[in-house]
């Protein structure tokens, strides 16, 4: 999907960390759409998310995985939507409940948030589809959520490697779901991903807001 109307990437002053919550009773009260990002534990969406802002820490990395537990809202200016990141999932040292209570509250997340308008799917472009992404991807397609895998780490892949994949992941998906290959390190992807956001922040059936964000 491209666009040759559609406004540069917002500049990097324009994304900042409003919100941290952890129960979705808190999530329910807001109203501003949302565009989540998930994927598996230290698949780098926090790196993901330091590079489209251009920032260095604006989202704490980490190398122990499944660190993250809460849902951080990241807002973007001037367009006031939210990227959402989601806590890391698959990481194999939790707990069957805490699984369990993972599943939970991502199900409730994508049925219950009347604001979000896509997902943006993080996996790592070095690995086959996993378990736990294909049933991340069936809760969103369930849903009839828009779709965008963005394939991280792609600076080590070689084009071979890259054209595998996209292949798994268009056979998986389907061929409009076309993958964004990204590297934080090279920041290659990075304008592609943005213009992608803003098509799916664009298609929306609702108007952005006004208003400061809620």
């Amino acid at each position: 999907m491209t666009s040759p109307d559609l406004p540069s990437a917002p500049p990097s002053s324009s994304v900042s960390l409003e919100k941290t919550i952890y129960t979705l009773d808190q999530m329910e009260r807001i109203a501003v759409p949302q565009i989540a990002l998930a994927g598996r534990s230290n698949v780098g969406k926090s790196s993901l998310l330091n590079c489209l802002a251009n920032r260095k820490n604006l989202a704490k990395t980490s190398s122990v995985p499944g660190k993250t537990r809460s849902l951080n809202y990241y807002l973007v200016h001037p367009e006031q939507y939210y990227l959402v990141d989601l806590p890391g999932y698959g990481y194999a040292k939790r707990s069957k409940s805490e699984r369990n209570a993972w599943g939970n509250l991502m199900r409730r997340f994508l049925t219950s948030n009347k604001g979000l308008v896509g997902l943006v799917l993080v996996l790592d472009s070095r690995l086959p589809p996993q378990a736990p992404d294909k049933e991340m991807a069936g809760m969103a397609l369930e849903q009839g959520l828009p779709l965008l895998p963005v394939l991280t780490k792609a600076d080590k892949c070689s084009q071979r490697d890259i054209a595998a994949a996209k292949r798994a992941w268009m056979e998986l998906l389907g061929p409009e779901a076309a993958p964004v290959f990204f590297s934080a390190k090279t920041r290659l992807g990075r304008e592609t991903l943005w213009e992608q956001i803003r098509l799916l922040i664009s298609s929306q059936d609702h108007p952005l807001p006004d208003s400061e964000a809620q």
